[in-house]
């Protein structure tokens, strides 16, 4: 009851802010003081029920004509994700869904749920007759992008990606001090490390563990997120800007790449995230990363007394739409308007860091969008020379979606 009452609050205070949907639970788990499994459960409630709104509400719609108390749309959307798409049993999931219920709404929920329940398998058969919009619960305008930029097929695979639960990579951590610790670490991952494309990626079953977190032996990583930096392959005696760094992990991962040796100055432009991006370098035993604060939106005078860098990595920001799947929040927040927003600012980036290249230099541009306003349209009226480009494609490599390109001057 605990975890099902807890996810409802959720999903009420989710609909009511602006707040992400992890950060509500973070705070919720801590004040229903939730067990590990308890939490489990009312993340996969709430993130699926998100994930799902359009679905649930249409099954809703078939039940209840006219409009619906949102706390009562709430519960019902709640019970029917786990009635529909959760392997939890049905009794519990309609009689715990009842028993959330206040006295006046009891009948009512009760009412829908038994009924939802009764004529599950043809409901079932009818939502695959349903617009892809309803079926998956995604915006009309972006499986539209999706359809014109890679067509039908590729569209529907990406709407049966982005609606299943992610999976938890980690990567070990190659500079942590303790090689005994390390080395147990590897023994124990070995069986779903990602091979040589991924080195010392694994897949995480189950919770993290969290004194290898703790103690900086691994960090929570996408894989996809390492394409840019082997894209900028850092060399022996190389000055390297990570010029939009935090949380940090491509700058952890660089400094890897280093072994601890060279110059990296990771910038970002919100002091908070500055602080952050602290904590996790010396938990993860970096010693050759400098932090500084540093807008690069901005045409102001060059950061670090003019000095030039020989290789930049530029994570711009952006859509997301490579990273739906994990970021639950995404699909309900981004418009139409926002992709040609970020090129706006993605080309200003691009124009302002690339200043800081020393001649000959290289920019690493990348993003987790999978748009091509914010990717190729951009570097193609960069005016830089286009030296390479990796994409990874979530329904294509099966990991999330990202995108790097190598831009000289």
């Amino acid at each position: 009851m605990s975890a099902r009452r807890c996810a409802l609050e959720a999903l009420t205070q989710w609909e009511e802010t602006s707040r992400y949907a992890s950060d509500i639970l973070t705070d919720l788990g801590g004040r229903f003081r939730l067990t590990p499994q308890d939490r489990a459960l009312a993340q996969e409630i709430l993130f699926g029920t998100i994930r799902n709104l359009y679905l649930l509400d249409t099954i809703i719609d078939r039940f209840r004509k006219g409009s619906l108390q949102s706390g009562t749309q709430d519960l019902l959307r709640i019970g029917l994700y786990q009635l529909f798409l959760t392997e939890i049993a049905e009794h519990a999931a309609v009689n715990e869904t009842v028993n959330l219920s206040k006295k006046h709404e009891k009948g009512l929920v009760n009412a829908i749920l038994r009924n939802a329940q009764r004529q599950k398998d043809e409901i079932i058969a009818d939502i695959k007759t349903w617009p892809l919009e309803d079926q998956f619960s995604q915006p009309e305008f972006l499986i539209e992008r999706w359809t014109e930029q890679y067509g039908a097929e590729a569209a529907l695979s990406l709407c049966q990606w982005n609606n299943e639960a992610p999976k938890v990579y980690g990567r070990i951590n190659a500079l942590a001090p303790d090689k005994e610790a390390l080395n147990r670490v590897r023994s124990e991952t070995e069986p779903s490390l990602l091979g040589d494309d991924y080195p010392d990626f694994f897949v995480i079953e189950g919770p993290p563990n969290t004194d290898w977190l703790d103690e900086g032996l691994i960090y929570i990583q996408d894989p996809s997120t390492s394409q840019a930096c082997s894209l900028l392959a850092p060399q022996p005696g190389e000055a390297i800007l990570d010029a939009c760094a935090a949380p940090g992990g491509k700058t952890a991962l660089l400094a890897a790449m280093r072994g601890n040796e060279g110059r990296i100055v990771a910038t970002d432009n919100v002091e908070l995230r500055l602080e952050q991006m602290q904590e996790n370098f010396k938990r993860l035993h970096l010693s050759n990363v400098e932090v500084a604060l540093a807008d690069w939106a901005f045409d102001a005078e060059e950061p670090f007394g003019g000095e030039k860098f020989d290789a930049i990595l530029l994570d711009a920001p952006c859509s997301n739409t490579g990273v739906m799947r994990r970021r639950i929040d995404v699909r309900w927040r981004v418009q139409p308007r926002d992709f040609a927003t970020s090129a706006k600012l993605q080309s200003t980036l691009i124009r302002n860091t690339a200043r800081a290249l020393k001649p000959g230099g290289r920019l690493i541009y990348s993003t987790c969008s999978i748009d091509r306003v914010e990717n190729e349209e951009v570097i193609e009226a960069s005016g830089m020379t286009i030296e390479k480009v990796v994409t990874s494609l979530p329904w294509r490599d099966g990991h999330d979606g990202a995108f790097a390109a190598t831009l000289r001057a």
